[in-house]
């Protein structure tokens, strides 16, 4: 692994670092091999619980590193996303750990983890349509879901960032503590979550995630089957702790009568029923799927349940 990313354990914590402080921690191809890497080893490795994702000097990460791609490197991968997290977060749970600026692809780095503790200077912020540029990485698609609609629009349409204590009254970030202090609370916290049931944990990040993508039918049969797996003492049949074969980040099947429902109707069906009036998006992908909705999403699971 490039010294680009630095990979520690501390007890069940793993900690990860973007240590590229020279160029404010931009994102270019060695450093999204080592954050998807150590992302790959949180969820294999039995021994680790709870991921904590920062960035060294002072600064979260600027994005994605220009130069680089200018050469020819790119910081995502096909069917994973940015850093290889964005798409297929992992299935423990991941705490953003941000001082100073987290802005682009950085911000959208957050946005796939669970939880985000920022130092008193922190400023997040997408602007890229201030160069004519989308946040297609995650943050035009994925920050409605973190707070009010209106407010993202705001974020995503002016280019303007948020400051730490404005992004937590918005909550998008957990805890702002006193700048240098944020990897320090984020291991309080991470420890805190170490501590309960590592099963537990990943089953219940798995319903919160998938719970916003099932049908009013499903979603009782779907909690079941992941407290099911909860329970057992290692992963369900038929499961994968691997990131590279695991369907769409889930740790469990669905249950065969969600399987046939989700088949017979998924051409069609309407997602209102798990809408939120007044702030989510009209068609909400499940963090735990691939981030695009609409009737191509709804082939892509018509396909997996047959899989399934």
């Amino acid at each position: 692994m490039s010294d680009e990313v630095l990979v520690e354990r501390r007890g069940a914590v793993q900690v990860i670092t973007i240590n590229r402080p020279q160029a404010r921690n931009a994102l270019n191809g060695a450093v999204a091999a080592g954050i998807r890497d150590a992302a790959d080893e949180l969820d294999a490795d039995g021994a680790l619980q709870v991921g904590v994702l920062t960035g060294a000097g002072g600064t979260f990460s600027s994005g994605m590193d220009l130069k680089a791609f200018l050469k020819g490197e790119t910081p995502s991968f096909p069917g994973r996303g940015l850093c290889g997290i964005t798409q297929t977060p992992p299935r423990k749970p991941l705490i953003g750990a941000a001082e100073g600026w987290a802005l682009a692809g950085g911000f959208e780095l957050l946005l796939a983890c669970d939880l985000v503790v920022a130092g008193a200077s922190a400023r997040f912020g997408v602007p890229e349509v201030k160069r004519g540029l989308v946040a297609g990485a995650g943050g035009a698609l994925l920050l409605a879901w973190r707070i009010p609609r209106a407010l993202a629009l705001e974020m995503i349409l002016t280019g303007d960032p948020f400051d730490a204590r404005r992004a937590a009254e918005i909550g998008l970030v957990n805890r702002v503590v006193d700048e240098g202090q944020a990897l320090e609370a984020a291991m309080g916290l991470a420890e805190k979550i170490a501590a309960n049931g590592p099963l537990a944990l990943i089953a219940s990040k798995e319903i919160s995630n998938g719970g916003g993508d099932w049908t009013a039918e499903e979603r009782w049969d779907e909690m079941r089957s992941a407290l099911r797996c909860g329970k057992a003492s290692k992963p369900c049949a038929g499961t994968s702790t691997s990131p590279i074969t695991r369907r769409s980040a889930r740790s469990y099947r669905p249950t065969s009568s969600a399987r046939s429902r989700r088949t017979s109707s998924a051409g069609n069906r309407s997602t209102s029923s798990t809408a939120r009036p007044g702030w989510r998006p009209a068609s909400r992908p499940s963090s735990a799927i691939s981030y695009r909705s609409g009737s191509a999403a709804s082939a892509r699971r018509t396909s997996a349940s047959a899989a399934w």
